[in-house]
């Protein structure tokens, strides 16, 4: 079994990214070993020791803020030491066309769904009163 440990940075400035989820996908021989998901320390760590010598990992590491990092690495000894700087989210370049034909726009900064704002139902007028009537009269005559 290989020691492997994954330090996490922010790549803007080189502090460690504490609870990034860090996702092992070894292969051996052609088969798949599985998926093992360790969260880093607040050292920015993520240490495993049940990957086998000899296999082919995929390491992808997830952070809220930050763009998702993939990496494959053979496990050719018995450690082996990663690591990886996320970055926040870049623009989106497109070479698509609007409907228009002129180049789509690219905004800077992360492109994100925007959700309108669901506008308030109208306020109604109020009604006008309904006429005051005549108290009812009881069959027994008029009220005592």
């Amino acid at each position: 079994m290989a020691h492997i440990v994954v330090t996490v940075e922010k790549g803007f400035n080189g502090k460690p990214l504490q609870n990034a989820a860090v996702v092992f996908h070894a292969v051996r021989n052609g088969v798949n070993d599985g998926n093992l998901e360790v969260k880093t320390d607040p050292d920015g760590k993520a240490t495993i020791d049940v990957i086998e010598i000899g296999s082919q990992v995929t390491v992808q590491v997830i952070a809220y803020g930050f763009a998702t990092y993939a990496s494959d690495m053979n496990v050719d000894g018995p450690s082996k030491e990663l690591l990886v700087k996320l970055q926040r989210p870049q623009a989106q370049v497109s070479d698509y066309q609007n409907n228009d034909g002129k180049p789509a726009e690219v905004k800077p900064g992360v492109q994100e769904h925007v959700v309108p704002k669901p506008t308030p139902p109208p306020t109604a007028t109020p009604a006008t009163p309904a006429p005051q009537t005549a108290p009812a009269t009881s069959p027994n005559g008029p009220p005592q």
